[in-house]
């Protein structure tokens, strides 16, 4: 606590901190938080579990603090970009945990639950605001927010902001925030767009870049096996089965590359009586927040997952990451695996390869600098596979299943950025992704490798979007994924709070 204390961070601070058992702080929080403090902008290089929030968080809180404002109808002092519900609430959380002894109000809003309560509660202001970009250009919309107050602007995960497609979304906040501010802009990797888009935010900043781009964590030990698609779900089942048994295995984080793929593996899981719940984009707001609680009171030991709902997932003591589906995208592998060996705990990560993802496992191991260890199959696999009970399934959902593998098969190689995710570079128009094209023709991912290019089949993969409302004009109405779909409400208004001019035309949304 001596460190926090000599930076002369408030006291109300230091005694949420102390509650908090926070002594020691992190490489980044010891580099960027006096800078901070200095109010200096940041430009952050580090991954999720690096102690960043706290980072950005106690600074921003000493300097509202230190400057008493009355909050002012419909607007916010601070605002947090984050891409994802369960990261933007994890945030807010924390945020309010470390204010808790201050006379600041934390609010945060995502899609997914009605807008309308929403903005009510923004009516008379606050002064810390996280939010997903979608959702809070909704409140815009509906000049239920304005950012003209806003002192200090972070942006979080900016390199999944992109793999998203909100780089439209994100230009537009840009315009709408006032140019006299503090701020501070946070990435896992920091390729040339994702610099490019630094540049729209930043201004002079100090860069803090607390471990080299796309390093594994040292302290888990990567594993692969080699067999079948066919096989891995028998596999999956067998392993964790015994690790269970042998309480070798406390929590485990499986992922899968598309959201129906997530779920059939909770379907086999469950079948063999092991508790199992999937998070992902065509699940409402309330399920995903079940599964997380139950995975984090360790009721339910595993939580399959697609690379997008995972994002926000910080839970202690999750022993194993199962990449069920290797990604094709080698920093996706990083993020996975990033998830265990927390705290200074040890970490498992196993996963299981297929003959057409050996070019996603060479990419992998080329970036990490890992070569991963084999693990061969168990003695006796096809005897013990054979005995596994088979989920019951009617014939509808068994053909449709049936459906997708087969179109899963004809685009393997060619699968969105990230598992199904739009473009690096977010481009699209009206829900369609408009891609960059190869010498041939065919749209290629940012891998380079060629991509499914019906935009139709985008619902099948996870890209933080909903389930398409519309099957005429699904590609219209496509939204990202709870955002804006299936809770929209016509245009809210405060009584008493005046409109903001420069958005009484609704302006067509890019995500």
């Amino acid at each position: 606590m001596s460190y926090f204390r000599d930076l002369g961070l408030a006291e109300p601070i230091l005694h949420a901190l102390e509650s908090k058992g926070y002594t020691d702080p992190t490489p980044i929080q010891r580099q960027a938080i006096p800078a901070l403090l200095e109010g200096r902008d940041l430009l952050g290089i580090a991954q999720t579990g690096t102690g960043k929030t706290a980072a950005f968080s106690l600074p921003s809180l000493h300097r509202l603090a230190a400057d008493p404002q009355p909050r002012k109808p419909a607007s916010c002092r601070m605002l947090v970009l984050s891409p994802t519900r369960e990261l933007a609430a994890q945030i807010a959380e924390n945020m309010a945990a470390y204010a808790k002894n201050l006379r600041l109000v934390v609010d945060c809003v995502f899609g997914g639950v009605p807008v309308g309560k929403q903005a009510r509660r923004l009516v008379p202001g606050v002064d810390i605001l996280v939010a997903t970009p979608g959702r809070l250009l909704d409140l815009i919309d509906q000049r239920a927010l304005t950012l003209g107050r806003v002192e200090i602007f972070v942006l979080d995960e900016a390199d999944q902001m992109m793999d998203l497609g909100f780089i439209h979304s994100l230009k537009r906040v840009a315009n709408l925030l006032p140019k006299q501010r503090q701020s501070l802009f946070f990435s896992a990797t920091m390729p040339k767009a994702i610099a490019d888009l630094g540049k729209q935010f930043i201004n002079n900043p100090v860069r803090v870049e607390v471990a080299p781009q796309s390093t594994t964590a040292e302290r888990v030990e990567q594993f692969v096996t080699h067999l079948n698609q066919a096989e891995k779900q028998a596999l999956l089942t067998l392993r964790i089965r015994t690790m269970l048994a042998d309480k070798t295995l406390d929590r485990a984080l499986v992922f899968t590359r598309t959201k129906h793929g997530a779920d059939r593996v909770v379907r086999h899981l469950s079948a063999a009586k092991i508790s199992a719940r999937a998070i992902h984009g065509n699940k409402s707001q309330a399920q995903r927040t079940a599964a997380l609680e139950a995975f984090r009171q360790g009721s339910c030991p595993i939580l399959v997952a697609t690379d997008i709902a995972a994002r926000g997932i910080d839970v202690s003591g999750v022993s194993h990451v199962f990449n069920f589906e290797l990604p094709n995208v080698p920093e996706q592998y990083v993020h996975r695996i990033g998830r265990t060996a927390r705290a200074g705990a040890d970490g498992v990560a196993i996963s299981f390869c297929a003959p057409d993802e050996k070019p996603y496992l060479k990419d992998i191991e080329k970036l990490t600098g890992v070569k991963l260890m084999p693990m061969q199959l168990p003695e006796n696999f096809l005897v013990e596979a054979a005995r596994l009970p088979a989920p019951s399934r009617k014939p509808e959902e068994l053909a449709q299943d049936a459906r997708r593998d087969e179109r899963d098969a004809r685009g393997r190689g060619g699968q969105r950025n990230g598992g199904g995710q739009r473009s690096g570079d977010g481009q699209h128009k009206g829900g369609r992704v408009r891609d960059d094209r190869s010498p041939g023709g065919r749209a290629q991912g940012r891998d380079g490798r060629p991509r499914d290019p019906n935009p139709r089949n985008a619902d099948r993969h996870e890209g933080d979007r909903g389930p398409v409302r519309n099957p005429v004009h699904g590609d219209r109405e496509a939204r990202p994924e709870g955002e804006r779909g299936g809770d929209q409400q016509r245009s809210f208004r405060p009584r008493g709070v005046p409109g903001v001019g420069a958005h009484r035309n609704k302006v067509r949304r890019a995500s």
